[in-house]
């Protein structure tokens, strides 16, 4: 590509190599994040024995990893904004890589939660800088084609997780295996950061000094999700005691109270977290919900069917990894049409992806709950996890533009950070209001040792439940799709406006 980056005022202005060298290093830090979003989803089951893990930890490892991620994503943001992107992805990248050897190391259940806690915290500070650099190293069409790049690293790496950690268990077996998981995380991260150091450069304008980070905003949104998170996560492995119902309100409180600080705080003329007034937009606020919704559907999937996989039906974490083949090789395909689509027909590519993820998990439950479970094959989940990873990989690129194209053109940024935000939260929401139903559904004949058709039986019978919930989700995020602009213009943009390009990841 030969396209010149932008030599405007606030871009970064290099020779074109270099700036796709830099994207590159960039793009490799963010699949390491990605990856082990949903490698782990296989070493679940192995985790469970090698650690004598509990039913909630399962969980934890994933919602804990999702939520901190989250959490830290517009913060960082703004601190990239104060004192340059490039130290800021470098010191992120630096304690992803430090906490996935932790995770690796990990000797008990405690220890692996507060390192994927730590690791999720450290995602979450560096993938604000990857938007952030594709705006000021390109521009015009050629930042459209970057932007598209990450949508479809998004979604493959995403995808593709569960295949990876399936092969690096089976290569260096099931006992302990899953640490490799974390582990390989150490060669890339170190080639990645010296990457970063040398050919990354540096975003030298103009800072922004005003405002702050909003500590307080920060503290009552993390309080008030963690309160909600714990009782769904805990709930079901201790019975529901009247504790998690009390956590429950009490975060639901916290949530309200931040929504007040947020508008105050706006009031008084600072920098709020979560500008408030971009909710008075009504299309951009069912956008967030959009983004919360479809998540919660898309990163489930695959903890569901590990766990059936290898616990249920005893197959290996490789064969468990395999049966993500066929929605890999979808989101791959869809990916790679959805920003020529989103051109030419504008919202309908959303729409017909969140339908096909929609029609493909109904499918899936339809096949967990018909077919029986000691009978299943990977033949037959192919169909339905081809079609839900073709419409996720149409879906994932260009919606993050539709969301932002609902808002002005100066809150562009305000709203790419949310959104991101909203799409980690809906991934630790997902995964504890999923582990919930699974745990929740699962029984298995006492009394006797239970055969491994009990054992069948009894784990895709929950696999059921929880896709059928996944599904629900899936269905919610169709519905929410009409509610954005029809068409936006090469970048993100309204085309009745002629807003400034802006695009989200």
């Amino acid at each position: 590509m030969t396209d010149a980056p932008a030599a405007s005022a606030g871009s970064i202005t290099i020779e074109p190599a270099r700036a796709w060298r830099a994207l590159a290093v960039l793009l490799v830090g963010i699949s390491m994040s990605l990856l082990d979003a949903t490698i782990v989803n296989v070493a679940l089951p192995t985790i469970r024995t090698s650690l004598n893990a509990s039913e909630s930890t399962l969980s934890w490892v994933i919602s804990g990893y999702s939520l901190t991620y989250g959490l830290a994503l517009i913060p960082s943001g703004r601190l990239g904004d104060r004192y340059g992107h490039k130290w800021v992805f470098f010191t992120g990248l630096a304690l992803f890589t430090a906490a996935s050897v932790a995770c690796g190391l990990a000797q008990n259940d405690m220890q692996l939660i507060v390192a994927r806690v730590v690791q999720g915290l450290a995602g979450g500070i560096y993938l604000p800088a990857v938007s952030a650099y594709i705006q000021l190293l390109f521009t015009g069409r050629v930042r459209g084609k970057a932007f598209a790049i990450l949508g479809a690293v998004i979604g493959v790496a995403s995808a593709l997780g569960p295949l990876v950690g399936g092969l690096l268990i089976q290569a260096f077996g099931e006992k302990d295996g899953w640490r490799l998981v974390f582990g390989v995380n150490l060669p890339i991260g170190v080639v990645a950061l010296i990457a970063c150091a040398v050919l990354v450069p540096n975003d030298v304008g103009p800072r922004r000094k005003e405002g702050g980070l909003d500590l307080i905003g920060l503290l009552l949104v993390s309080a008030g999700l963690t309160a909600i998170l714990v009782p769904l996560i805990e709930g079901q492995d201790q019975g529901w005691p009247p504790w998690t119902f009390w956590t429950l309100a009490a975060g639901v409180v916290l949530l309200v109270l931040f929504a007040f600080w947020e508008v105050r705080t706006a009031r008084r003329g600072r920098s709020a977290l979560v500008p408030p007034h971009l909710y008075s937009h009504l299309a951009f606020t069912a956008g967030t919900i959009l983004a919360l919704v479809y998540f919660a559907a898309f990163v489930s999937i695959f903890f569901s069917i590990s766990l059936l996989w290898q616990a249920g039906l005893h197959h290996t974490a490789l064969e468990s990894g395999f049966v993500s083949i066929p929605f890999a090789a979808g989101s791959i395909v869809g990916a790679s049409q959805s920003g020529r689509l989103a051109a030419t027909i504008g919202r309908r590519v959303l729409v017909i992806g969140a339908g096909l993820v929609a029609l493909g998990l109904i499918a899936l439950w339809l096949v967990l709950l018909l077919v029986p479970s000691p009978d299943l094959t990977n033949w037959d989940l192919l169909p339905a996890l081809l079609i839900a990873g073709f419409g996720s990989g149409l879906f994932i690129a260009p919606n993050a533009q539709f969301i932002v194209a609902t808002v002005d053109p100066a809150e562009a940024g305000a709203a790419s950070g949310v959104i991101s935000t909203m799409q980690r939260i809906g991934s630790a929401i997902g995964i504890a209001v999923i582990g919930s139903v699974f745990f929740g559904t699962l029984s298995v004949p006492t009394g006797r040792r239970p055969t491994t058709t009990d054992l069948a039986n009894a784990f895709g019978t929950s696999a059921a439940a929880a896709l059928a919930v996944s599904a629900a989700f899936a269905v919610v995020a169709f519905l929410l799709v009409f509610t954005l602009p029809r068409t936006v213009s090469q970048g993100g943009r309204r085309p009745e406006s002629r807003e400034p390009e802006r695009a989200a990841a």
